[in-house]
């Protein structure tokens, strides 16, 4: 067994190591896996055949898909204030069973209020069940060496499309989108609640101690201009990657390209985002919390910037496309370990929380903002250049993320 292998299952020797109950990392693999395959990327399968039998419009079913993850980024802060206190085991119990009643109410909705009410509910779910509250588990359960554990669970949640996506389209190949909600809400009850209430029992650690050169509390930290910077860079970051995503199918339709090729383009893209989160330690280790930050968000930035201006040929559009996954996978355990970076692991929750819920509805927005303003600005390249411009302010503003130190003699 490799030393990686053995601390991630908490087996490795030493005081430090007591704290890690052994089920805990595959079991939150499997139910990232689960949750974000089925709560999220259920959805874009489905939603074809939903607008067709219900006769409800694409823009309002996408509209209530939107406001779960609003509604998501802002239960986080709550969700993220009880993680500090409680532990993950109560939320992620919790929001496992939201999840699966969320999903049974949008397959009985019988018009679209019950179906948007459906969403709100699943946002709740997604808050107390998504990265957040694994992250804040591993943080706690793992440190120091929680980069390794964050690193495999993101890994892992990679896949949840992989999985889950062709799997959604076989069921709805036999079956109605309501039957096929159905049986997922019976795959999430089987495989998330009972992981989420056995695996996460053991008891939560005493909150460590900030770095020596924290002097305030999380309230302190919360008004700094570092933290309020950092938000502002997380949060127009995340619009850029997100409507990036979302754009780039049709920006390749737009240069003429086939439906086929710009899906594989994208799906390339989302290896890379998978290659990206491996060499996000040694990445870690080389460079400065700061450095860090600046470094990816720039390179997101110019990466879009390669999107915007290069119109072929297809072999460096498809370059450029995985480059750009790099860049998002580093930047998914980027912000899961910027508060332990700046401020220490003591009050994760509420921070990972209060610094995400801006970045999460941004990112949230994004797809719609992106598709509205491609028309005005004369088109997919169009946008994509104004994009880029807002990463690299991005990057501009991430030079002042870093938090002051005490003054020492």
């Amino acid at each position: 067994m490799t030393d990686l292998d053995t601390r991630a299952n908490g087996a490795a020797t030493g005081p430090g190591d007591r704290s890690r109950p052994r089920a805990v990392l595959p079991a939150l693999c499997l139910t990232q896996i689960t949750s974000w395959g089925i709560v999220y990327y259920a959805f874009p399968v489905l939603n074809p055949q939903i607008t067709e039998d219900t006769g409800w419009s694409a823009g309002s079913t996408t509209a209530a898909f939107s406001a779960a993850l609003v509604v998501s980024a802002l239960a986080g802060i709550y969700v993220g204030r009880v993680l500090d206190h409680r532990g993950p085991r109560v939320v992620m119990t919790v929001g496992s069973v939201l999840g699966v009643l969320s999903l049974l109410l949008v397959a009985a909705a019988p018009n679209p209020a019950v179906f948007v009410a459906g969403w709100l509910l699943a946002g709740t779910a997604m808050a107390a069940t998504f990265y957040q509250p694994a992250f804040a588990a591993l943080t706690r359960w793992w440190a120091p060496d929680h980069v390794r554990a964050l690193t495999i669970v993101t890994l892992a949640g990679g896949l949840a499309s992989t999985v889950f996506a062709p799997l959604t389209a076989i069921l709805a190949d036999h079956m109605s989108w309501r039957a096929t909600y159905v049986v997922l809400a019976g795959i999430l009850a089987v495989l998330t609640v009972p992981a989420h209430a056995l695996a996460l029992k053991a008891p939560w650690p005493p909150a460590p101690e900030g770095p020596s050169h924290v002097t305030v509390g999380s309230g302190g930290v919360v008004r700094s201009r570092a933290f309020l910077m950092l938000a502002a860079t997380f949060t127009l970051s995340a619009f850029t990657m997100y409507a990036v995503v979302i754009g780039l199918v049709p920006l390749l339709l737009e240069r003429g390209y086939t439906t086929s090729q710009a899906a594989w383009a994208l799906g390339l893209g989302g290896a890379g985002q998978t290659l990206g989160r491996t060499l996000y330690a040694s990445l870690a280790r080389r460079l400065g919390v700061t450095a860090r930050t600046v470094t990816l968000i720039g390179l997101g930035g110019l990466t879009t910037a390669a999107l915007a201006t290069v119109a072929g040929p297809y072999a460096v559009l498809i370059a450029a496309s995985v480059l750009a996954g790099v860049v998002r996978g580093n930047l998914t355990l980027l912000q899961a370990t910027s508060v332990t970076d700046r401020w220490g692991g003591a009050h994760y929750g509420r921070l990972s929380g209060l610094l995400g819920a801006p970045a999460h509805v941004a990112a949230a927005l994004a797809p719609f903002a992106g598709a509205v303003l491609a028309g005005p600005l004369g088109g997919y390249p169009a946008l994509f250049a104004l994009l880029a411009a807002v990463s690299l302010l991005a990057a501009v503003t991430a030079l002042g993320t870093r938090p002051p130190k005490a003054p020492t003699g």
